[in-house]
């Protein structure tokens, strides 16, 4: 295992002792999930989700590593349900961000993340995993094969999307190499821009898009409506875009959603950005070949195994997705790409740089249907 990963893992598991079974015993203690969930501390319930797999029981521990996947504003968009071995993931349209993604893109580019992160998971509890997209829905059916244990699934509880500036270091070239080939999926493209001159103009293109969505009161509202000030509302959902996560403080709601006027701006944010891409290695764009759902899912496991592909190298990464959900600047990106017809589906930014607090995920039984 990467030193990185090991060192940070350690960490996280001397903070607390993992229990195995600590959500179900709570659960039959005080009545319910959600109660379990109401009676743990931020780090009781970071340490639960990212705890290592085990191998029972099986479903809910793939269901598990599944969620701790990438996802638009952490809204965690799925429905997880398991017959036999067979198990399926469904879009949550109850948790669909119509402002930011009207047409789900990016809803079912998050159903890939998490199919990405299952069918990893499985290989490591000797399970053969074999998707299939079935409408709006991914069908994983499960078989017999032997133990294949992989850096990336080592990466999974540990990865995370950091909101942070990097420290402008270079990427060795086999670095580069690696989280191309992470990105291989039929039907995506990836294009890696490490050049200073081509970083800058994405950036132009990132503050374009970030001014246009800053003067956009119905996603300004929606995003408000994601963020979690501090732990206890954090806790209470377990879900959401949690502050410290984006370096900044905890505060209560009640202070803090006033002053979010005050110092989240359109110039402090753009500032932000800038100083984030030109402190990054690099920057890598997903376009599918076609823009549908299953493309769409066949995306986010290209940027699953990027993310998790970066985390193994010690690396950081986080998104910029503005010039792709600003509908009006996607095609003049996509033409400054040459990506001609294909829509541009991620931007993702890359380096090295420090660890955030981690952002919550509901537990299995909060996703999982029968």
């Amino acid at each position: 295992m990467p030193r990185a990963i090991e060192a940070e893992r350690t960490g996280v598991a001397n903070r607390r002792q993992f229990i195995t079974t600590a959500l179900g015993l709570s659960a039959a203690a005080i009545g319910s999930p959600s109660a379990a969930l109401a009676a743990m501390t931020y780090d009781e319930a970071i340490n639960a989700s990212r705890a290592p797999l085990r191998a029972a029981p099986r479903d809910r521990e793939l269901v598990r590593f599944a969620t701790l996947a990438a996802n638009s504003h952490n809204t965690q968009p799925w429905i997880f349900s398991v017959r036999g071995n067979v198990i399926t993931i469904a879009p949550d349209v109850a948790r669909r961000c119509p402002a930011v993604d009207p047409d789900d893109h990016h809803l079912f580019v998050s159903l890939g993340c998490a199919a990405e992160n299952l069918i990893l998971a499985a290989a490591t509890l000797g399970c053969r995993a074999d998707p299939a997209v079935d409408g709006d829905r991914i069908v994983i059916t499960l078989g017999e094969a032997a133990p294949a244990a992989s850096a990336l699934a080592d990466a999974i509880p540990v990865r995370q999307c950091t909101r942070a500036a990097f420290a402008g270091k270079p990427a060795a070239p086999e670095m580069l190499r690696q989280l191309e080939n992470a990105c291989r999926q039929p039907g995506v493209a990836a294009i890696l821009i490490t050049e200073r001159a081509g970083m800058a103009e994405v950036t132009d293109y990132v503050l374009e898009g970030n001014s246009a969505q800053m003067r956009d009161k119905a996603f300004m509202r929606e995003l408000v409506d994601w963020i979690r000030f501090n732990e206890a509302e954090a806790v209470a959902t377990m879900d959401g875009l949690f502050a410290p996560a984006s370096g900044n403080p905890a505060l209560p709601s009640w202070i803090a959603r006033p002053l979010l006027k005050l110092f989240f701006t359109e110039s402090g944010e753009n500032k932000k950005y800038r100083e984030q891409l030109d402190s990054s290695a690099g920057v890598v764009v997903l376009a599918a070949d076609r823009s549908d759902t299953s493309h769409w899912i066949a995306v986010g496991r290209a940027c699953q195994r990027f993310g998790l592909q970066a985390t193994a190298l010690g690396l950081k990464y986080s998104f910029v997705n503005q010039p792709v959900e600003v509908a009006a600047l996607r095609q003049q990106f996509a033409t400054r790409l040459g990506l001609g017809e294909r829509r541009p589906d991620i931007v993702m930014r890359f380096g090295t740089g420090p660890s955030l607090p981690k952002s919550l995920r509901r537990p299995p039984e909060l996703v999982m249907r029968s």
